[in-house]
């Protein structure tokens, strides 16, 4: 193992210590800089080492490296970045995720202590040195010259398990993280698979984690829990290809989005908002921007809040790379946008208008298509509409066969048929027991003496009920009250509030009569004529009317 050949940081250790030494806390955020760092040095191959007992970790990579003046020149010197020299892509053809050169930071200070290890393939020794923190902060109290900073001697036994059949790259080792590695591994497979997703999609770059590649198969909870899908400018993706290969036909539903600006990627939802928690935790899948297969925005619906309950649904990966032109539109900390730049936010109005408020109807249609709730502040349907198809929705599903049933398919077009009549019918039944109900009370609380027409009306409504429940074997009681009003419907309890007599006036009694064939065909669960629909709302909108009336004079 080489000596630390003397190497210093290329910048003022206040300046050092100002930019933001502490400005990455996450370990995720972190490994995602390593990783991104291994990208543009070309490897093909980047292994990641978890010791989440020692709370350490070592990344490796068989990139090009770094020679001892690279490492002086480049890696020590703070702000250091290819694209300065004109240089945008790798030998590769791998556009940078680097840009500023001060992502570094997140790695030189994560950890109590850093060992860097480095050699191309033209060196036979490795150079590097060690990054104790520690003794860097002293330094900066002391507020020593950079060039009187040496990093320490590396430890040759650190890296025995990590050197054998490595010819070139780079080899980092992190002792003592200072937030702890508090993520179980599952968790940062599923984490990388989300958000480092080049790896995923170029062959020629693979991730492993404790010598475990990282694929698509992380992501089999979230694919299975995938009900709808909308691409972008014909995107191209194996993530997508393999979504699409799960759908059953006629229980998926997909659309293609073209839009102006050059964005391309996908937008999908899940069956319920929980299916976004990753492994339970706090993190939550959303929709993220990429730039350059870097990411650079985590959900960005946050900055195109619609404060729709579709927003709830939804994950997917948008890819701009037209915002890594030559203006830097990422703030310092690498972790997000400048929000006052023109170009973003054209993409963000692009966005909204163009994407997501076209996903949400589309949503809203498709879950309702499939029986399940949908947007509730849509107007597509009043709410009443909206309440009673759920309503039954949810008691059909207690009929329908099973997928795997032979009458599945007949049945399911069944409940699709009574569809639109059940969305009137229940919400109309709704009515009848609200209003019928409430002049029952009304009658009671205002003790209303019924007519003896009345009295023998219910009497024979009683006695008919006591024959039925002899044929049924039935001896318990059924009606919470057993006066003669809970036997009576709306034509006669109108007799009863509002007479008859009541030729000049607005009257309960006269669109009862009206109302009685109507109600009791919707009681008796027929499906209605659409003139019969008709009728039986103008007739309901007086009755409401009045029963309101009613029940406000009594105040």
């Amino acid at each position: 193992m080489p000596a630390n050949n003397d190497f210093t940081f290329e910048i003022s250790l206040s300046v050092l210590n100002h930019l933001g030494r502490n400005l990455y806390r996450s370990f995720t955020t972190v490994l995602g800089e390593a990783i991104s760092n291994s990208w543009d040095a070309d490897a093909q191959n980047v292994w990641v080492y978890v010791d989440r007992e020692n709370n350490s970790f070592f990344i490796k990579d068989d990139g090009h490296g770094m020679t001892a003046g690279d490492f002086q020149s480049k890696f020590l010197k703070i702000g250091y970045s290819k694209r300065k020299e004109g240089i945008s892509n790798s030998d590769k053809g791998r556009p940078f995720i680097g840009r500023k050169g001060i992502g570094k930071l997140a790695l030189l200070s994560c950890a109590e202590k850093v060992s860097i290890l480095t050699k191309t393939k033209d060196d036979d020794a490795y150079v590097g040195g060690v990054i104790d923190n520690s003794q860097l902060d002293d330094a900066i109290i002391d507020d020593i010259r950079p060039d009187e900073y040496q990093l320490g001697n590396l430890s040759q036994d650190s890296f025995a398990n990590y050197t054998e059949d490595h010819s070139h790259g780079t080899i980092i080792y992190f002792e003592n993280i200072k937030e702890g590695i508090r993520n179980k591994l599952n968790f940062l497979r599923k984490i990388i698979a989300l958000y480092f997703r080049f790896s995923l999609h170029d062959n020629s770059f693979n991730i492993y984690l404790n010598n475990v590649k990282i694929g698509y198969t992380e992501l089999e909870q979230l694919l299975d829990k995938t009900e709808f899908l909308w691409t972008i400018n014909d995107f191209k993706d194996p993530f997508v290809s393999n979504l699409k290969g799960r759908f059953i036909p006629d229980d998926n539903e997909t659309r293609e989005l073209d839009i102006e600006v050059e964005v391309t990627g996908f937008i999908a939802s899940v069956e319920k908002p929980r299916d976004l928690a990753i492994l339970a935790t706090d993190e939550r899948v959303g929709i993220d921007l990429f730039v350059n297969g870097r990411l650079r925005e985590q959900n960005i619906l946050q900055h195109v809040p619609t404060s729709r309950i579709t927003e709830n649904y939804l994950y997917g990966q948008l890819h701009y790379d037209g915002l890594d032109s030559g203006i830097d539109r990422f703030t310092t900390s690498r972790e997000g946008i400048v929000t006052d730049d023109p170009l973003y936010n054209t993409f963000l109005e692009t966005l909204r208008k163009d994407v997501i408020l076209k996903i949400i109807e589309d949503w809203d249609d498709w879950r309702r298509k499939h029986r399940k709730p949908g947007d509730s502040d849509s107007e597509k349907l009043t709410l009443k509409e909206r309440k009673s198809e759920e309503l039954f929705n949810e008691v059909s599903t207690d009929f329908t066969p099973p997928k795997d049933s032979s009458q599945h398919q007949r049945v399911s077009k069944w409940v699709k048929d009574l569809t639109d009549d059940a969305r009137y019918n229940f919400g109309s039944y709704a009515e009848c027991f609200v209003s019928e109900n409430l002049m029952r009370l009304y009658i009671e609380d205002e003790q209303v003496e019924l007519s003896s027409k009345i009295r023998k009306r219910a009497k024979r409504f009683k006695k008919q009920e006591s024959k039925n429940k002899g044929r049924g074997n039935i001896s318990i009681d059924i009606r919470q009250k057993d006066n003669d009003a809970a036997y009576l419907a709306m034509d006669d309890l109108a007799s009863l509030v509002d007479g008859s007599d009541l030729i000049d006036e607005a009257n309960l009694s006269r669109d009862a009569k009206a109302y009685k064939p109507l109600r009791d065909a919707v009681a008796h669960t027929a499906t209605l004529t659409v003139v019969a629909k008709n009728k039986l709302n103008s007739v309901y909108e007086n009755i409401k009317g009045r029963v309101k009336t009613i029940l406000a004079s009594t105040i």
